[in-house]
């Protein structure tokens, strides 16, 4: 079975490595201008989520940093909206991946998985900001996989979108992590989604 679409990701682009997937204590102290010692003492009180490289340097990802940013009304500056962020989708269903190519390869770096196992090996060297999966494939507990997603140091800061049919379903995927469940076939809805978690300006 075909696991993935390209070896690389769908789409190549220059703005990619201008993204910055890191930021320091101190760019997040420029953000939101303040001094670096407001910064650790928010990091200390959970205030921001963080993780600390093997020197002990704070050490903060996007997507954090966007979260932090909304909930205390600070301004979203450009370095955070640069790029495409990376994104991993997965379903069964050959067609529904190509509906999801369509719609979301131009705002977005799309590497594609039939197989939810090959995706969930990949997933530690892809790294994405986020992952799209239906809550029921063969052979996955989707609910499961996101407990699982959410409690891992490595894989607990993807944001998961469940995309499904299985609408009973979707109070129990939000209460194991799952930012959105949108309905499938809505392809529009989920790339609005997407754009609301990475901070995208709408097209």
């Amino acid at each position: 079975m075909e696991a993935k679409e390209n070896t690389t990701p769908t789409t190549t682009t220059t703005t990619t490595t201008n993204q910055p997937e890191l930021f320091t204590a101190s760019d997040v102290a420029r953000f939101c201008q303040v001094d670096l010692k407001t910064i650790h003492n928010w990091a200390d009180k959970g205030e921001i989520r963080h993780f600390r490289t093997p020197g002990r340097h704070l050490r903060f990802r996007r997507l954090d940093v966007l979260d932090f940013l909304r909930k205390y009304g600070y301004p979203i500056p450009e370095v955070l909206r640069l790029g495409k962020p990376k994104v991993v989708a997965v379903d069964d269903d050959p067609q529904v991946l190509a509906s999801l190519r369509k719609a979301l390869s131009k705002r977005f770096e799309l590497t594609t998985f039939q197989d939810p196992f090959d995706a969930l090996v990949a997933v530690g060297s892809i790294q994405p900001d986020a992952m799209i999966f239906d809550v029921r494939m063969p052979g996955l507990d989707g609910v499961k996989c996101l407990e699982r997603l959410r409690s891992i140091d490595t894989t607990s800061h993807i944001r998961c979108i469940v995309y499904s049919d299985a609408e009973e379903m979707k109070k129990n995927a939000t209460e194991a992590g799952a930012y959105d469940f949108i309905k499938k076939g809505e392809a529009a809805e989920l790339r609005d989604s997407l754009e609301r978690l990475m901070g995208l300006e709408r097209e």
